[in-house]
């Protein structure tokens, strides 16, 4: 999730998930809440390149009263892109912005933040060793019931979020609070910021909060907890920024279809029957006498 932001006295970029090969494993064969949410993570990764939806980002400088000061505000088509094999890919965004976005000259330095609602990864088995996991008492989350897990980054450990600065990177040490459905496994919600504080590089707090909520996808993918909305604050020394992100309009690149048995097919230079007209191929789209 890289998050990135420009001023006159740094120019930084936050990335949860860095741009780092994935090695996937196989999930343990256990049936606690940390087991059962790496198997959906695992799948979820599988499922989440064949999606693409529309997400809406709301950007805003906050005052020191918390009141927004400058807001921007654009649309995107937006998908993630999975490139190698299962032993060994790479998770890629792509946003393209819509055409009815307006561009202005914001008046001051936004937040640009971009994958938050992959944060989940911490349950990835690739990343699953790099944390501590603690169970708590079961929830209701928007009326599920949930096993909330709160996790905490080991030091020295991998960890799927870094600091770019200055041509630098400083692994983020993440901590925060998922709430793992009971029945299916899948995240519900989740909440991260800083283990600790990293002022000494510029980035003072950080905190994301994800909310996920079950998707129909029709017949190509079965239904699946998707992101659905995106909160990520960050503050420095001397900026305090919130952007939010709206998702919505999931569809699937699959495409199901069925061939009507009573259609006959014929080749192009086959001579109609009955008296129908015969399509004939117009390459040079142009009009016929």
């Amino acid at each position: 999730m890289p998050i990135s932001h420009k001023s006159n006295w740094i120019v930084a970029s936050i990335l949860l998930v860095a741009p780092a090969a994935f090695a996937a494993g196989q999930p343990p064969a256990g049936s606690t809440p940390i087991d059962l949410a790496q198997r959906q993570v695992t799948a979820y990764l599988t499922n989440l390149a064949d999606l693409h939806c529309t997400e809406s980002v709301t950007q805003e400088k906050l005052a020191a009263n918390g009141h927004a000061e400058v807001t921007e505000r654009a649309k995107y088509d937006y998908l993630i892109m999975m490139n190698g094999s299962g032993e060994d890919f790479q998770l890629n965004e792509s946003r393209i912005e819509a055409s009815t976005n307006r561009h202005k000259n914001a008046p001051a330095p936004m937040l640009v933040s971009n994958g938050v609602a992959t944060v989940l990864l911490v349950f990835h088995p690739y990343y699953r060793d790099s944390f501590t996991f603690e169970s708590g008492a079961d929830e209701m989350v928007d009326g599920r019931l949930a096993t909330p897990v709160h996790f905490a980054h080991i030091p020295g450990r991998r960890t799927p979020a870094a600091l770019a600065l200055r041509g630098r990177e400083y692994p983020l040490e993440l901590q925060g609070t998922a709430w793992i459905d009971k029945q299916s496994g899948e995240v519900a919600r989740i909440d991260a910021s800083l283990l600790r504080d990293m002022s000494d590089v510029g980035l003072r707090s950080m905190n994301v909060h994800v909310e996920y909520k079950p998707a129909n996808l029709g017949k190509a993918l079965k239904d699946m907890s998707l992101p659905t909305l995106a909160v990520v604050e960050v503050t420095t020394p001397r900026q305090h920024w919130r952007n939010t992100h709206t998702f919505d309009g999931y569809k699937s690149f699959s495409i199901d279809a069925e061939q009507d048995p009573n259609v006959k097919v014929r080749a192009a230079n086959a001579v109609p029957e009955n008296g129908d007209t015969a399509a004939v191929p117009n390459p040079d789209n142009k009009e016929k006498p």
